[in-house]
């Protein structure tokens, strides 16, 4: 792949939103994992300043790796309001408060909308990428909402505060539908066949060391050149981890698309897996005004050692 080609192609950040133990509403890393996300995390480091307690230390892990805290900078997720059960009809609704405890009602525009909301089952399925509506009157965000399956959810906000310097921010909790699942087992697979498509991943991840992921998408073996923008980007990429809550920005190739651009078959993002373990990928792209879901498995080795996965398609029972 040449850098024309890689120029030409622009993927929205990559946000990796990392899987959590069933039932575990909250995840403690250990040192080490923390150290190597703090020594390689571009996000800022939001602790309180003060000497660290067990309790301190926890929330500056949580800050600093993304996606484990329910508040950062003062900032708060209210409770998740959303249906109880499979198969009933409501809303899911939530607040981001403010140190005051009011609701925030302005916002930073990022990857074209206010808040980008992120939802998957703690075994990784079920992902959804939304963009619930906002009462300005309220503070609250809010969209039609069922649950298909049964079992423990995890629920992303990630948005930008309203202010020249606001920088991103990630909070999440978790929601219980009732009833019982069977956890679904990830396996590698590096093909997925979605909706008449073929998309394929190439490259590896490989912790602590940054990386090339290219992704093309094929439809009926000819290689589908007409990707359009979505989100401010052709493609977008979300990465959940086996283990923990951590959730990370990863800069994309390439620049933001114009409207009525298309792009393909090619998108490349540069990923940077903190550990070794076991990452689900989606990635979300757009063609013809339709956005459809790509779901990948990629095991992330030690650095030196390359990534042994099946490039076979998986179920699209996972969509």
């Amino acid at each position: 792949m040449n850098a024309g080609a890689r120029l030409a192609l622009y993927g929205a950040g990559v946000v990796a939103a990392f899987g959590v133990a069933f039932g575990i509403a909250a995840a403690v890393a250990p040192d080490d994992v923390a150290a190597d996300w703090q020594q390689g995390s571009e996000m800022e480091d939001h602790g309180q300043g003060h000497e660290p307690t067990d309790a301190t230390a926890t929330t500056s892990v949580a800050s600093a790796l993304k996606g484990l805290a329910l508040s950062i900078d003062g900032f708060v997720l209210s409770p998740i309001e959303a249906p109880g059960f499979v198969g009933e009809a409501g809303t899911l609704s939530f607040e981001i408060q403010d140190a005051a405890g009011d609701a925030v009602t302005e916002y930073t525009t990022a990857h074209d909308r206010d808040l980008h909301l992120i939802i998957a089952r703690s075994d990784g399925t079920r992902f959804q990428h939304v963009h619930p509506h906002l009462d300005e009157s309220t503070g609250t965000w809010s969209l039609p909402w069922e649950w298909a399956e049964a079992g423990t959810y995890r629920v992303f906000a990630d948005f930008t505060p309203a202010g020249e310097a606001a920088s991103g921010l990630t909070l999440s909790r978790t929601v219980q539908v009732a009833g019982a699942f069977t956890p679904v087992v990830a396996e590698p697979s590096r093909v997925d066949e979605v909706d008449g498509f073929t998309v394929s991943l190439d490259g590896d991840l490989v912790a602590g060391s940054s990386s090339d992921l290219a992704i093309t998408v094929s439809r009926d073996g000819q290689p589908v050149t007409t990707l359009e923008p979505y989100l401010g980007a052709f493609g977008h990429l979300v990465a959940l981890r086996d283990g923990d809550l951590a959730f990370l920005h990863v800069h994309a190739e390439g620049e933001e698309p114009q409207q009525g651009e298309t792009a393909g078959p090619e998108i490349v993002f540069v990923a940077e897996a903190p550990t070794a373990g076991r990452y689900l990928l989606y990635l979300d792209f757009q063609v013809d005004g339709v956005v459809h879901t790509a779901e990948f498995v990629v095991d992330a080795g030690h650095g030196g050692d390359a990534a042994d996965d099946e490039s076979e398609p998986h179920s699209d029972d996972a969509h």
